[in-house]
Protein backbone atom coordinates (compact mmCIF):
# COMPACT_ATOMS: atom_id res chain seq x y z
CA UNK A 1 0.00 0.00 0.00
CA UNK A 2 2.77 2.44 0.89
CA UNK A 3 4.81 1.48 -2.16
CA UNK A 4 1.78 1.91 -4.45
CA UNK A 5 1.10 5.31 -2.91
CA UNK A 6 4.70 6.43 -3.37
CA UNK A 7 4.77 5.09 -6.94
CA UNK A 8 1.58 6.98 -7.84
CA UNK A 9 2.94 10.20 -6.37
CA UNK A 10 6.34 9.79 -8.07
CA UNK A 11 4.96 8.98 -11.52
CA UNK A 12 2.04 11.35 -11.28
CA UNK A 13 -0.25 8.63 -12.61
CA UNK A 14 -2.93 9.22 -9.99
CA UNK A 15 -6.08 10.64 -11.49
CA UNK A 16 -8.35 13.18 -9.79
CA UNK A 17 -10.51 10.49 -8.15
CA UNK A 18 -7.59 8.80 -6.47
CA UNK A 19 -5.99 12.04 -5.26
CA UNK A 20 -8.51 12.46 -2.40
CA UNK A 21 -8.11 8.85 -1.38
CA UNK A 22 -4.30 9.13 -1.40
CA UNK A 23 -4.35 12.27 0.75
CA UNK A 24 -6.63 10.54 3.27
CA UNK A 25 -4.24 7.58 3.40
CA UNK A 26 -1.29 9.90 3.96
CA UNK A 27 -3.10 11.69 6.79
CA UNK A 28 -3.98 8.38 8.48
CA UNK A 29 -0.37 7.22 8.19
CA UNK A 30 0.94 10.48 9.67
CA UNK A 31 -1.50 10.25 12.59
CA UNK A 32 -0.44 6.64 13.30
CA UNK A 33 3.27 7.52 13.19
CA UNK A 34 2.75 10.47 15.55
CA UNK A 35 0.72 8.25 17.92
CA UNK A 36 3.43 5.58 17.97
CA UNK A 37 6.15 8.16 18.64
CA UNK A 38 4.00 9.67 21.42
CA UNK A 39 3.59 6.27 23.06
CA UNK A 40 7.35 5.68 22.99
CA UNK A 41 7.99 9.07 24.60
CA UNK A 42 5.31 8.49 27.27
CA UNK A 43 6.73 5.04 28.08
CA UNK A 44 10.27 6.42 28.39
CA UNK A 45 9.16 9.19 30.75
CA UNK A 46 7.16 6.81 32.96
CA UNK A 47 10.08 4.33 33.12
CA UNK A 48 12.48 7.08 34.20
CA UNK A 49 10.02 8.19 36.89
CA UNK A 50 9.64 4.62 38.18
CA UNK A 51 13.43 4.12 38.26
CA UNK A 52 13.89 7.38 40.16
CA UNK A 53 11.29 6.34 42.77
CA UNK A 54 12.99 2.95 43.20
CA UNK A 55 16.40 4.59 43.61
CA UNK A 56 14.99 7.02 46.20
CA UNK A 57 13.52 4.06 48.13
CA UNK A 58 16.87 2.25 48.15
CA UNK A 59 18.77 5.39 49.14
CA UNK A 60 16.42 6.11 52.05
CA UNK A 61 16.85 2.80 53.90
CA UNK A 62 18.43 2.82 57.34
CA UNK A 63 19.23 0.35 60.08
CA UNK A 64 16.06 -0.97 61.71
CA UNK A 65 13.78 -0.60 58.67
CA UNK A 66 11.59 -3.51 57.61
CA UNK A 67 12.41 -4.79 54.13
CA UNK A 68 10.92 -7.27 51.68
CA UNK A 69 13.27 -8.52 48.98
CA UNK A 70 12.40 -9.43 45.41
CA UNK A 71 12.65 -13.07 46.48
CA UNK A 72 9.97 -12.55 49.14
CA UNK A 73 12.28 -12.68 52.19
CA UNK A 74 11.16 -10.28 54.93
CA UNK A 75 13.18 -8.97 57.83
CA UNK A 76 14.87 -6.03 59.50
CA UNK A 77 18.00 -4.25 58.29
CA UNK A 78 20.88 -4.79 60.70
CA UNK A 79 23.79 -3.31 58.76
CA UNK A 80 24.27 -1.25 55.60
CA UNK A 81 27.53 -1.32 53.67
CA UNK A 82 27.70 1.47 51.12
CA UNK A 83 31.21 0.40 50.04
CA UNK A 84 29.93 -2.75 48.31
CA UNK A 85 26.26 -1.63 47.99
CA UNK A 86 24.88 -4.37 50.27
CA UNK A 87 22.87 -4.72 53.46
CA UNK A 88 22.44 -7.41 56.10
CA UNK A 89 18.90 -8.61 56.77
CA UNK A 90 17.83 -10.27 60.04
CA UNK A 91 15.02 -12.77 59.57
CA UNK A 92 13.19 -15.02 62.00
CA UNK A 93 12.36 -14.62 65.66
CA UNK A 94 14.70 -13.22 68.30
CA UNK A 95 15.74 -16.63 69.62
CA UNK A 96 16.27 -18.16 66.15
CA UNK A 97 17.33 -15.27 63.89
CA UNK A 98 19.28 -15.67 60.71
CA UNK A 99 21.36 -13.04 58.94
CA UNK A 100 21.56 -12.79 55.15
CA UNK A 101 23.52 -10.31 53.03
CA UNK A 102 21.79 -8.86 49.95
CA UNK A 103 22.58 -6.32 47.26
CA UNK A 104 20.58 -3.14 47.64
CA UNK A 105 18.96 -3.75 44.23
CA UNK A 106 17.17 -6.77 45.78
CA UNK A 107 14.89 -4.46 47.80
CA UNK A 108 11.24 -4.72 46.74
CA UNK A 109 9.41 -2.89 49.56
CA UNK A 110 10.46 -0.96 52.62
CA UNK A 111 8.70 0.24 55.75
CA UNK A 112 9.95 2.06 58.82
CA UNK A 113 10.64 -0.14 61.85
CA UNK A 114 7.71 1.40 63.76
CA UNK A 115 5.29 0.51 60.95
CA UNK A 116 4.94 4.12 59.79
CA UNK A 117 3.13 5.15 62.97
CA UNK A 118 4.18 8.44 64.47
CA UNK A 119 3.27 9.70 67.89
CA UNK A 120 0.30 11.99 67.84
CA UNK A 121 1.13 15.50 68.95
CA UNK A 122 -1.37 16.75 71.46
CA UNK A 123 -2.86 20.15 70.70
CA UNK A 124 -4.28 20.62 74.20
CA UNK A 125 -1.91 21.84 76.91
CA UNK A 126 -0.98 19.46 79.69
CA UNK A 127 -3.03 19.43 82.90
CA UNK A 128 -0.23 21.02 84.95
CA UNK A 129 0.26 23.83 82.44
CA UNK A 130 -3.42 24.71 82.06
CA UNK A 131 -4.06 26.03 85.62
CA UNK A 132 -0.82 28.00 85.51
CA UNK A 133 -1.90 29.65 82.26
CA UNK A 134 -5.29 30.54 83.74
CA UNK A 135 -3.78 32.10 86.85
CA UNK A 136 -1.43 34.20 84.76
CA UNK A 137 -4.31 35.51 82.65
CA UNK A 138 -6.32 36.33 85.79
CA UNK A 139 -3.59 38.67 87.08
Amino acid sequence: MIFNLLEDVATGSADKGDAGNNIGTIIIMIVLVVAIIGLFIWQTISNKKRQKEAQNMVDSIKVGDRVKTIGGICGFIVEIRDSDNTFVLRTGLDDSSDYIRFDKVAIYQTAPADGGKKEAVSEAPKAEEQPAAETESDK
